[in-house]
């Protein structure tokens, strides 16, 4: 458990910030990135549920802003330190809870015509803005990992959570009556 007594150390004043596992590290490092994006992914998450994301959808996103802590867990700790830490990692039922997820709420979906704009109602544009930080947080962990090891299921999580979150737009569309707002390609 965690308890934070202060929420100033003064300990990052000159640019460095210490891993999970103790290790003082420079704050614009890869690792420093990645889950930094990750924790502003949660943050976006938690402005679409509070933009009225639909309350059929509000478990899911419980959950799912709980798992995205769990990967910021994963990525501050060093692969060779996870067996000295007993922290909360990702899993590949975390992934298999996703894909679930997707497969319902798209069988309530109309096939895809044409590519969607962001938009519908400010829970589904909310929720496009999360899908484009979420493949960012992806792309950064991706490049962590080619140089340093990272959780087996990170990578997975967050390809498949930026799957889901296009998907949950367009059901959040759909429930809100504003529906899929579609792409013209005659070029404006």
């Amino acid at each position: 458990m965690v308890n934070i007594n202060r929420v100033y150390t003064r300990a990052g004043d000159k640019g460095t910030t210490a891993l999970g596992g103790g290790q003082r590290v420079n704050k614009d490092t890869l690792r420093i990135d990645a889950y930094g994006t990750v924790d502003e992914l949660n943050s976006m998450v938690g402005v679409a549920v509070a933009a009225g994301l639909h309350e059929s959808m509000r478990a899911q996103f419980f959950v799912i802003q709980q798992v995205l802590f769990n990967v910021g867990s994963d990525l501050c700790i060093l692969e060779a330190d996870k067996k000295r830490f007993a922290v909360p990692g990702i899993e590949q039922r975390h992934v298999d809870q996703l894909e679930g997820w997707i497969d319902a709420w798209n069988e309530e979906l109309e096939p895809l015509k044409s590519f969607i704009l962001p938009g519908g109602d400010l829970a589904a544009a909310q929720l496009h803005v999360a899908r484009t930080v979420c493949r960012r947080a992806e792309r950064l962990v991706i490049a962590l990992s080619r140089v340093e090891p990272v959780g087996e299921f990170v990578v997975p999580y967050l390809n498949r959570l930026s799957d889901l979150l296009f998907v949950a737009a367009r059901y959040q569309a759909r429930l809100s009556g504003v529906g899929d707002i579609l792409w013209d390609s005659r070029g404006y």
